[in-house]
């Protein structure tokens, strides 16, 4: 029986608008919790027309108020866009109008453009993402139960509150790190899926047990929407294809009407289809039948220690029916 988490990145669907998709969010968290979901996480990206999710402290706030016991968090925040000193601040503060319920998951990649990350911190180093490593023990540092040696910045409210703190990425980078510093690891092949069993391979192999952590901790991401029949999954999950199609175009904006999947294979040129289906690569789309297969050779294939789901439907109500129809399938907690 495998935890099961949702990953919202808060989708303003084609016709919405953001306040429409902040409330879509809170309705969903208030239902997951219902039904029994582990984790509700909110990720953090900026400059983007189909997301809502640029102020994640603030929805995870928001999200925590609506709830009563689902742990809440960020899968991630993105680092290299805040000071260590902040994020500890917030997510301290966080901890303590939640005590036991907040998770901090943190990523290495800006969740933007160029231009945009220079905005969000304008005194940021080229490379700042080199200075990963460093941040995030400095960050640990301000929530822990003792202070350093000498330690005259401390984070109030933070410091004492011991947030866990996960490790975020796509490639090995983050799973390196994760290992060495003994922390869970989530790997984000619900849109990158390319390094996911080397990069689980490295975390597990190279592991250096932690005081809360003595084993090696993975969550995978995957892309999973069910409906009453493969037809339908199948059409609803063409919102999440045009959206990547959109992406490897240059394009952006709402998350895009669902189509006939026959129209969308005329949409594509064969590189197209290609690319999409890459990165979309890790997914369980269909009845409960298909989906359970699916997610049953995902989770033999990985030897996941939790599954946590995006679900990108145009129709709230129907990303809501996928959710509920998925906590049912037998291999969940």
């Amino acid at each position: 029986m495998i935890p099961l988490s949702i990953l919202d990145l808060v989708p303003i669907p084609e016709g919405s608008t953001p306040a429409q998709a902040i409330g879509n969010t809170l309705a969903l968290a208030r239902q997951a919790e219902q039904w029994g979901y582990q984790r509700y996480w909110l990720a953090e990206h900026h400059n983007m027309d189909g997301l809502a999710c640029s102020a994640t402290a603030v929805l995870i706030g928001q999200v925590a108020a609506a709830t009563s016991r689902i742990r809440v968090g960020s899968g991630g925040i993105m680092l290299p866009n805040h000071a260590p000193l902040v994020v500890a601040e917030q997510f301290g503060t966080l901890a303590t109008l939640f005590p036991g319920r907040i998770d901090l998951g943190l990523g290495r990649a800006p969740g933007t453009d160029g231009a945009t990350a220079r905005a969000l911190r304008r005194q940021a180093l080229a490379g700042s993402e080199d200075e990963f490593p460093r941040d995030v023990q400095e960050l640990m540092g301000y929530l822990a139960a003792e202070e350093r040696p000498g330690q005259t910045v401390r984070a109030i409210p933070g410091r004492g509150t011991e947030v866990p703190v996960w490790l975020l990425g796509s490639s090995l980078f983050s799973a390196q790190l994760a290992a060495w510093l003994g922390l869970p690891f989530a790997f984000a092949s619900h849109f990158a899926p390319d390094m996911l069993d080397q990069a689980l391979d490295i975390y597990r192999r190279t592991y250096r047990p932690s005081e809360r952590w003595p084993r090696p901790h993975a969550m995978v991401g995957c892309n999973v929407i069910m409906a009453d029949s493969n037809e339908a999954a199948e059409h609803l999950f063409t919102s999440a294809q045009l959206r990547v199609l959109g992406m490897l175009r240059g394009q952006r904006g709402p998350l895009p009407r669902p189509i006939d999947p026959a129209e969308l294979a005329r949409l594509w040129r064969p590189e197209e289809q290609a690319g999409v289906h890459r990165m979309l690569a890790v997914s369980a789309v269909g009845d409960a039948q298909r989906v359970t297969e699916q997610l049953g050779q995902l989770l033999e294939r990985t030897r996941a220690d939790e599954l946590i789901v995006a679900c990108a439907v145009h129709d709230p109500l129907a990303r809501q029916d996928s959710y509920r129809r998925l906590k049912d399938v037998t291999h969940f907690a």
